[in-house]
């Protein structure tokens, strides 16, 4: 988690300290007893020993340690970062169990954040129809368009604190009420 993070990689928090040591060294566990790390022991560390992992290696590694949302939000961000190429995305596919595949499949480049992703992630177990990064008539793009009538934005807290974004917020809301479409927030709130 901390490679990826190292690498502005949206990652899901997880407390503890994620260590990467490679299967052709030696470990002394007496001289660490008190480590409360993460020890990862597979081929996925470099031949320098103080360099990072490929991306793909700390991705396969966040699906076998941290979980399929894990996976998936750091997965969508590197692809929007483009810290993963083709060929990357290729092995990773190949190495990775029949629910990592299937992830990888449904991931995209252009989510906005790692909670656009995880929400897209969640609405999917529903078999809801989800766009994502949809061009609305007045207002722009939003984050999310489910059943094409919900509009959802995961814009975090900090977005709305800022009274211009706000305000912004609520132009869309009501121009998307205009046009018949439902906001989450407006739902929220109580409005029908």
């Amino acid at each position: 988690m901390a490679a990826a993070r190292h690498l502005g990689i949206w990652v899901l928090d997880e407390p503890g300290l994620h260590v990467w040591l490679r299967p052709d060294r030696h470990h002394h566990a007496g001289a660490s007893k008190d480590c409360a790390c993460i020890r990862h022991w597979d081929a996925g560390a470099s031949a320098d020993t103080f360099a990072l992992p490929s991306v793909p290696h700390i991705l396969l590694q966040i699906h076998r340690c941290g979980g399929s949302e894990a996976f998936f939000v750091a997965l969508e961000s590197a692809r929007r970062l483009g810290l993963i190429t083709r060929e990357g995305l290729r092995w990773l596919w190949q190495h990775s169990d029949a629910v990592a595949r299937d992830l990888i499949d449904f991931s995209r480049a252009d989510a906005d954040s790692g909670l656009e992703s995880l929400v897209r992630l969640r609405l999917r177990r529903h078999g809801w129809s989800v766009r994502s990064q949809v061009r609305f008539v007045g207002s722009g793009i939003i984050d999310l368009m489910v059943d094409d009538w919900l509009i959802i934005e995961t814009d975090g807290k900090a977005n709305h604190e800022v009274v211009s974004h706000r305000h912004r917020d609520l132009v869309r809301d009501a121009t998307a009420a205009a046009w018949g479409h439902m906001t989450a927030d407006r739902l929220r709130d109580g409005h029908p």
